[in-house]
């Protein structure tokens, strides 16, 4: 495995293959953070302190098996270019706090991709794992696959009364992040998601854009989250996600079915406007791109569009990035440059398709 696969191929697994739900659910992630006994956290250690972490955490899991992941790789960060982290962010294998922070910052990943060891990010680990569709409690099984293998290496920070130990107080007691990624234009089109999302938020979950806090929620692409970390196992927290999820997938398959039946060909006109767009336009900025592919993705579903693979639109989301485009080019682009391109790469990808 090398450096130039993770770049270059543009698709993991969990955007090209088929998960349950994964009409409107495309990924479902687990995070875990950790953090070392003996060792200060990333915010304050030493470089001594965190070559040492990166050692251990590698040495600890670059030999042994887990279940579906393949062999391991180690990156480090201080060794890649600027506009090859930028492309592991764009692909979801890092975050990008450990693209812009400290140059002691490591990722270990997975052949498929599913699976991710951050090092020296926020806390030393965060232990990642990306599965296609509804899958929050499979990627837990995993992600503690290797939680509880790393511990019987190490010590982690851990208090009985608290829980795990991490540098920010929000990840206190679990250390975990469960989300799920949800492609949701029917519920944005009735205009009930604005209403949905304080109901979740009261629930003790957050929903968030296509990269996370901070970010927008590009092509109707939505992250639901928890925001509890403390005082709920991490049974407790999957099942109250996957409860809120599986009446989202509901709520916006009725929407759905609510636009075909009052709306339909307002609806077929709004897909197949973005698809002329999509198949012929010679210039395209991000933002639109993103809104008309969310566009063709639900006429794939709703089957208004015939013979493109719904995939497309997760595929797409990545390789129309800023970061690919210029990974793709063999070099930095000017806006304008990339907006050329990424009309030509659309262009030239829908046509393999058909």
């Amino acid at each position: 495995m090398s450096l130039e696969k993770f770049l270059n191929q543009a698709v993991s697994s969990w955007m090209s293959a088929e998960g349950p739900d994964s009409d409107i659910v495309l990924s479902s992630r687990i995070r875990l953070a950790r953090n070392f006994r003996d060792y200060k956290f990333p915010t304050v250690f030493s470089s001594e302190e965190g070559r040492k972490v990166i050692d251990s955490v590698y040495e600890s899991v670059k030999d042994h098996y887990f279940s579906n992941v393949g062999t391991l790789e180690l990156l480090i960060m201080d060794e890649l270019q600027p506009l090859h982290k930028r492309v592991l962010v764009e692909k979801h294998l890092i975050s990008p706090y450990l693209a812009e922070g400290s140059t002691l910052g490591a990722c270990i990943l997975s052949d498929n991709e599913e699976v991710s060891i951050m090092v020296n990010e926020e806390d030393h680990i965060r232990i990642q794992c990306l599965f296609p569709g509804l899958q929050i409690k499979e990627a837990l099984k995993v992600a503690n696959e290797i939680d509880d293998h790393i511990e019987q290496q190490v010590d982690y920070a851990f208090d009985e009364t608290i829980g795990y130990l991490t540098s920010c107080p929000t990840n206190v007691g679990t250390g975990m992040r469960a989300s799920v990624m949800m492609h949701l234009p029917g519920l944005v089109l009735t205009h009930q998601l604005n209403r949905i999302i304080p109901a979740i938020n009261q629930l003790g979950l957050v929903v968030r854009g296509i990269y996370g806090e901070g970010s927008e929620a590009l092509g109707n692409i939505f992250q639901i989250s928890n925001q509890i970390t403390l005082g709920k196992s991490e049974e407790d927290i999957v099942e109250d996600l996957q409860s809120v999820v599986s009446q989202l997938i509901a709520q916006e398959r009725s929407a759905r079915e609510a636009l075909a039946k009052t709306s339909n060909i307002q609806l077929e006109d709004k897909v197949f406007r973005s698809y002329g767009i999509l198949s012929n336009c010679r210039i395209i900025e991000s933002k639109e791109a993103a809104s008309c592919l969310s566009d063709v993705r639900l006429g794939i579903d709703m089957g208004y569009i015939e013979n493109i693979s719904k995939n497309i639109l997760n595929e797409l989301m990545i390789l129309t990035q800023p970061g690919f485009l210029q990974q793709y080019a063999g070099g930095p682009l000017r806006a304008d440059e990339r907006d050329i391109r990424r009309a030509s790469l659309i262009r030239e990808r829908l046509n393999l398709d058909k």
